[in-house]
């Protein structure tokens, strides 16, 4: 373990150097997908409107809640991750496994609230670039949110005519 590593070491490894990896990648992203937009002369929105805004975060959650915890991406994971238990609705709970990079991408793709921050930089990425593919995109993964929770009212409903 480095000396960076060990600053934060409470009985188990904290893969500093592969968080601080993953950041310089994200940014490396934002800065390319910056001067990319600004070489081709995108013109950014000036504004985004709210409901673009509530479109584009229902989206993240759900594309974040796919990546991190749905059973039928977990071969994306597995790589990175070790399953730690069944969870409600079809997701599971997975965990990093190994060490520097191999763990911090584990980490990163088993939170959802870790993962929200690359999907909504692909999902703004995409809307600021291409508006309408954007918004299609986001009405796609927000339609299955609304699909979501009417699969669980119509669970309830069926469990109360059940008792």
């Amino acid at each position: 373990m480095t000396d960076v590593e060990q600053r934060y070491a409470d009985g188990e490894e904290t893969p500093l150097l592969g968080y601080a990896a993953l950041a310089t990648t994200f940014a490396a992203g934002a800065g390319a997908f910056t001067v990319t937009a600004w070489r081709r002369g995108v013109r950014l929105p000036d504004s985004v409107p709210a409901w673009d805004v509530v479109l584009l975060g229902t989206a993240t959650f759900k594309a974040s809640r796919l990546l991190t915890k749905d059973k039928v991406t977990s071969f994306l994971r597995a790589p990175f991750t070790r399953r730690q238990r069944e969870g409600n609705a079809n997701e599971v709970m997975d965990a990093g496994r190994g060490t520097g990079l191999r763990r911090a991408v584990g980490d990163l793709i088993s939170c959802p609230f870790c993962t929200s921050a690359w999907v909504a930089g692909g999902l703004v990425g995409t809307y600021a670039v291409a508006p309408r593919a954007g918004r299609l995109v986001c009405a796609g993964l927000s339609a299955v949110v609304v699909s979501d929770w009417l699969q669980y009212a119509w669970s309830l409903t069926a469990q109360k005519a059940e008792a």
